[in-house]
């Protein structure tokens, strides 16, 4: 499948895209169509560390709590460790446009949606990639956007599953079944009017959709779409797969201060609370309850509402995070006053792209083409560390974590000529991130910020 052009040759001032987580670099990426091999069954890691072992013969007596309690504080400690350990490996994408969105499928695969609307799978080992065929709705052309949107948001289910992504038509909803990734359905008609921004599972068969037409929509799949009650190809080899429609649509509040702007951006599902987080481009947070329909239980303005484009949420600590143009705002609900003071991200205004949390970290993706590290315990971002001579311990140096990512790749076209005066190095906004906390990898994905130019980035960080 061919990438759209997006490029525009107009004499307009560049816009900044409204996206969505020892260097070596590889050559060109295969661009394999082949069918995905399903990941073969390992016997579990035996526990090797000594650690480990001087540790369990310790609490021996007091039983797993004790172990578990352990595991634990070196889990807290690897957290806070492992971001400077990090190395980059950039991933060659080819001529693809903008990475928008990720997910770990296995430990060697990552699924990746992109402004060309191309729906694809990276072998981070070899580089090999394999395009996935989108789902086209049933009725041709009705209701279709814009060229120039793509694939905002992938999510799986908590069982791993099943994959919510776009459709062909990026304002339809198509599900895949894991690890073939065979397709399931698509909720095209009846569903939203415009692009979809935002994914998020409320369980294993319910899922929810943010668009940017102000809507979030409900959808609810029946186990035998997925349980082999359905054909999956027709008699000439193409997949066959249900429609359906929202079994619940809520439209976002009108504000009095932007009542044109009610763009759902993100979304994000407290599992705890049965609660439904969703922000919209008019500076809001809405707080939706989660059954078998939404009910909106509150909306608070935002302390900073320019580019409210990422949320994401903490279990552990029952906090909203929200990306802005230049902080990240933390929202506790119940909490009417907030006792977090915002994150700046300080990186020149181009905005946090990217969020997400593990304890208490979490890490941040910027316009810039950097990744920071925040501690909100300690409410300050980790720090370098240095050695000060060969006989000391390590201490912080005072600078705040930051990496930096490579350059990836720029389609040197007219628009980039003309209007970037032919800039060398243009900074990659980091879109998507996510990580793979049991092999200790961060995949990193996006491209150049302004909306008229066509580029790509992608590294894996272990």
């Amino acid at each position: 499948m061919a990438p759209q052009q997006t490029g525009s040759r107009k004499r307009k001032a560049p816009a900044v895209e409204a996206g969505a987580g020892s260097s070596s670099s590889h050559g060109a990426a295969a661009d394999g169509e082949g069918p995905l091999l399903p990941k073969k069954q390992k016997r579990p890691a035996t526990r090797r560390s000594l650690v480990r072992y001087l540790k369990g013969r310790e609490v021996g007596a007091r039983g797993r709590a004790g172990l578990l309690g352990f595991e634990g504080e070196l889990r807290g400690y690897t957290v806070r460790r492992l971001p400077e350990l990090l190395t980059e490996r950039q991933l060659a994408l080819g001529t693809l446009n903008k990475v928008f969105a990720s997910q770990w499928l296995n430990a060697k695969q990552v699924v990746c949606g992109t402004k060309c609307n191309t729906l694809f799978v990276v072998d981070v080992q070899s580089g090999h990639i394999t395009r996935i065929p989108l789902l086209r709705d049933r009725v041709a052309g009705v209701g279709r956007a814009q060229p120039g949107c793509g694939i905002h948001a992938i999510e799986l289910n908590p069982s791993k599953t099943l994959l919510a992504t776009g459709g062909e038509n990026p304002n339809s909803l198509a599900i895949y079944q894991l690890p073939t990734l065979d397709p399931v359905c698509l909720g095209d008609r009846h569903g939203h009017k415009d692009w979809i921004f935002a994914i998020a599972w409320m369980s294993d068969t319910v899922a929810v959709s943010g668009s940017r037409d102000g809507t979030v929509a409900l959808w609810r799949l029946d186990p035998d779409m997925f349980h082999g009650s359905i054909a999956w190809h027709n008699d000439v080899g193409l997949p066959v797969y249900t429609h359906i429609r929202p079994r619940d649509m809520e439209a976002i509040p009108r504000a009095s201060t932007n009542p044109s702007n009610r763009k759902v951006r993100a979304l994000a599902f407290s599992g705890k609370n049965q609660e439904l987080g969703a922000v919209s481009l008019d500076g809001y947070f809405h707080l939706w309850k989660a059954r078998s329909t939404l009910s909106r239980l509150l909306s608070l303005r935002l302390p900073y509402c320019r580019e409210n484009v990422c949320l994401t949420y903490c279990n552990e600590l029952s906090l909203y995070a929200v990306g802005s143009q230049s902080h990240v705002s933390f929202l506790d609900p119940r909490q009417r006053q907030q006792n977090i003071r915002p994150m700046c991200s300080r990186e020149g205004g181009t905005g946090v792209r990217s969020l997400s949390f593990y304890q208490h970290i979490i890490t941040v993706g910027t316009g810039h083409g950097s990744l920071l590290f925040y501690d909100i315990r300690a409410q300050k971002f980790l720090e370098e560390r240095a050695l000060a001579s060969p006989d000391s311990s390590p201490g912080c140096a005072g600078r705040k974590l930051k990496l930096t990512c490579g350059r990836g790749w720029l389609n040197q076209d007219d628009l980039w000529v003309n209007y970037f005066g032919g800039i060398g190095e243009f900074p990659n906004a980091l879109y998507t991130h996510c990580y793979n906390w049991p092999e200790m990898k961060l995949f990193v994905a996006g491209g150049p910020l302004p909306s008229g130019l066509h580029g790509n980035y992608a590294g894996l960080w272990s």
